[in-house]
């Protein structure tokens, strides 16, 4: 099996809810079948009338088809709750919630085990699956009022953002896996990309996003061809079909595009595996949808900046890849884009500070954001947080005419409004002097 087929099939199973759900059913008829053998082979026997038996358990088929129809009900409403309320590319972080999932699939097996024992139900009742049956209707029970909850708490802006924040966190741990020591590095430089014109041009067969690609597996093709092998687009990057895809340099022709294009991942949209900008890229948008005029809610706004504060501090303490990949020798062999700590910064920030301008509540924690930034992360990356600092001081000139409002809005407050300064001083103590008194008017 190839890495793009494997790619697909993992891709496919982990966004896929009605796999786990069938494995669910089968096993329920396995189970059902195994444990009446057990049954013959200790030969045991029920008192139960098999009539009473039939009218119990066709309840509890029932009842468990009622639990299923409802969770997908459940799902749909999250979908579309989620995609209006919030961005609608958090839906893919709800099709691979575990507690959605396996409710489904407990469901699935539940019904299916009961609906095998009612059939089996002639003139004796059997004993053990009577009761394994009954005892995994309760159990449903317990899932199904804990999914309520559950769903309750995911449907909040908060608990949307925690999980997207939690995957994005994941992304960069697997992508940057250094940390970033606070000294200064000492590492040699890394070698030049190649320069020149390429030997070759492979173009993009099909339309589609770049989703990930087989890193080992494209060194491994340059390294039998003896060339560099350059990926064009970076993973998130949108490519036309007919556009370069891959750049070669030197060898004797190079890889075959066959090879070359079966180790690379195209799909309609983007995703989280090799893409750490995409977890900025929600909270973002979930940010500027609240930041809109026809919602106005920068609360929401600011939940979204706590999670980018946690993503940009992780990102911001690592060594950032420079795209260049070598083979055991140290020959270079593969040069693909990744972002850098600009683009992240500029990511998380900018259209935030557009778009919340006027909100004094989002100037402050944006304010909050970047000063911590400054003080906890090592030297090289401050000088950027600090430009910011200076433009959302000019965007808070611009938009505060008053002084009292620009003074709160140059205060930094981790809740935004309501807060305390980084220094612990409460905000009313810094603006008494500015609040007019009673005899004042």
């Amino acid at each position: 099996m190839s890495w793009i087929q494997r790619y697909k099939l993992r891709n496919y199973v982990r966004n896929s809810i009605w796999l786990l759900s069938l494995f669910g059913m089968v096993a329920g008829m396995v189970s059902v079948h195994c444990l009446r053998r057990i049954e013959d082979l200790g030969g045991w026997q029920s008192g139960f009338d098999p009539d009473a038996a039939r009218a119990l358990f066709g309840t509890l088929a029932g009842a468990m088809f009622t639990f299923i129809v409802f969770l997908a009900s459940i799902l749909l409403l999250v979908l579309q709750l989620a995609g209006a309320q919030l961005t609608p590319r958090i839906v893919s972080v709800v099709f691979r919630d575990r507690v959605t999932r396996f409710s489904l699939t407990l469901f699935a097996f539940t019904f299916t085990f009961t609906l095998v024992v009612l059939l089996r139900i002639d003139t004796k009742v059997p004993t053990l699956t009577a009761y394994v049956s009954a005892y995994l209707c309760l159990l449903s029970l317990v899932v199904f009022l804990y999914l309520i909850d559950h769903v309750g708490k995911s449907l909040r802006p908060s608990g949307a953002m925690a999980a997207v924040a939690r995957l994005g966190h994941d992304v960069i741990q697997s992508v940057y896996p250094r940390r970033l020591s606070r000294q200064p590095d000492s590492s040699p430089p890394a070698p030049e990309v190649p320069v020149g014109e390429p030997t070759s041009t492979i173009p993009n067969p099909k339309d589609g996003v770049l989703l990930a690609f087989d890193h080992e597996g494209l060194v491994a093709l340059a390294q039998a061809a003896d060339c560099v092998v350059e990926l064009v687009p970076q993973v998130g990057d949108f490519v036309a079909a007919g556009s370069p895809l891959f750049l070669i340099y030197g060898g004797k022709g190079g890889p075959s595009a066959s090879a070359l294009c079966q180790s690379v991942a195209l799909g309609q949209e983007r995703t989280m595996e090799q893409d750490p900008a995409f977890g900025f890229r929600i909270l973002v948008d979930i940010a500027s949808k609240g930041l809109s005029p026809a919602i106005n809610d920068p609360t929401t706004a600011v939940l979204a900046i706590d999670q980018l504060h946690h993503l940009l501090r992780s990102v911001g303490g690592r060594h950032l890849d420079e795209g260049l990949a070598h083979d055991r020798s140290g020959s270079l062999r593969l040069v693909y884009r990744t972002p850098d700590w600009e683009d992240f910064v500029y990511l998380a920030v900018t259209e935030i500070r557009h778009f919340g301008g006027t909100s004094i509540q989002v100037a402050r924690r944006l304010r909050a954001m970047l000063e911590n930034l400054a003080a906890v992360l090592p030297p090289e990356r401050t000088a950027l947080l600090r430009h910011e600092l200076t433009l959302l001081q000019r965007s808070a000139e611009r938009f505060f005419p008053e002084p009292e409002d620009r003074a709160l809005a140059d205060v930094s407050d981790l809740q935004g409004v309501g807060g305390k300064h980084a220094d612990g001083k409460s905000l009313a103590k810094d603006l008494k002097p500015t609040i007019p008194g009673p005899n004042a008017i």
